[in-house]
């Protein structure tokens, strides 16, 4: 399988990458500063420069020409502000989007979050409603393509080792956190798995092997 990832410098995406780099997939991952690519060679990937706030969209469509998946894991981060929330969580994954299906990618995956449903709630940080936002109109341009979509919805993620067990399901979960590991395990287990195709799952911590949790949650769902 060849797989592309955008925000190929995130946690997440440096863990997924070395799991399907391990396995033999070819794995590409695109990062914004040539100081990063260092570290995508050393989990096994392919590292590409490319700004996805201001590459044209066939010049991106020709970087996933023969992929057979990508995976949209970047993020403005935290601090950023929420013009960057607009322009990297919404609008560099509608670009990513469009790119794909020029490209005839089948498959796209989408890291999102838990809590879209909070943005401008009482006590909510203004910035990060912002993020919510984005993120959640990102999720509703995706749905709308033809293309072979998945939203992930992880919890709160941590840096702590991960136990390669989870809960997943569909909306609505209780909000928790998950390690960034098992984040990895579980959108592995997302690409092999056809019947994923047009679902949107939440994710946390929890007490099913992630192989079974995805099983249960697609069967159920």
């Amino acid at each position: 399988m060849h797989v592309v990832i955008a925000g190929g410098h995130g946690k997440i995406a440096l863990r997924l990458e070395q799991l399907l780099a391990e396995r033999g997939d070819s794995v590409e991952g695109l990062v914004r500063s040539a100081g990063q690519l260092d570290d995508l060679a050393r989990v096994g990937a392919r590292g590409v420069v490319c700004d996805l706030e201001t590459v044209s969209l066939e010049d991106l469509a020709g970087g996933l020409s023969g992929a057979d998946a990508v995976v949209f894991a970047a993020g403005a981060g935290p601090g950023s502000g929420s013009v960057r929330k607009d322009t990297v969580d919404r609008g560099a994954a509608v670009l990513f989007a469009d790119a794909a299906e020029l490209a005839g990618v089948p498959r796209y995956l989408m890291i999102s979050t838990m809590g879209i449903e909070r943005a401008g709630a009482d006590g909510i940080d203004p910035e990060f409603s912002d993020y919510l936002r984005a993120k959640g109109a990102a999720e509703a341009d995706l749905r709308a393509r033809e293309i072979g979509w998945t939203i992930l919805r992880p919890g709160a993620l941590m840096d702590e080792p991960g136990s390669g067990f989870v809960r997943l399901a569909v909306p609505s979960l209780p909000f928790a956190p998950v390690p960034r590991d098992d984040v990895a395990l579980v959108l592995r287990e997302l690409l092999d798995t056809p019947a994923a195709v047009g679902r949107t799952l939440e994710l946390t911590a929890g007490a099913e092997p992630v192989a079974e949790a995805v099983r249960v949650a697609l069967a159920v769902g």
